[in-house]
């Protein structure tokens, strides 16, 4: 069980939707949090892919802090235990599903 941070993967929410229609990803969906918001630990049966678009947030995994910027993308494996905090300027991420 892993997380990886791959960093400007694409640069816009069409790269995105056309990075997950070439890996099969299902569900594409676009969230927004504000400042300091937090995500408490928690897990997931499915792998996530998700993009960063636009501010900024942490990931804290088991193996260590992942900070994601606009068009960075984070990929978490099945069963990887996570939790976030939302950057100061707030954050707006697509994700989806593989």
């Amino acid at each position: 069980m892993t997380a990886r941070r791959t960093p400007a993967a694409i640069s816009d929410r069409a790269a995105a939707l056309a990075a997950f229609a070439a890996e099969g990803c299902t569900a594409p969906r676009t969230w927004s949090n504000a400042p300091g918001d937090r995500y408490g630990r928690h897990a997931h049966g499915y792998h996530k892919v998700l993009f960063c678009l636009a501010g900024s947030i942490v990931f804290h995994t088991a193996d260590g802090d992942l900070e994601l910027r606009p068009g960075d993308r984070l990929d978490l494996d099945p069963g990887t235990e996570h939790a976030a905090t939302v950057g100061p300027e707030g954050v707006t991420c697509i994700e989806a599903s593989r």
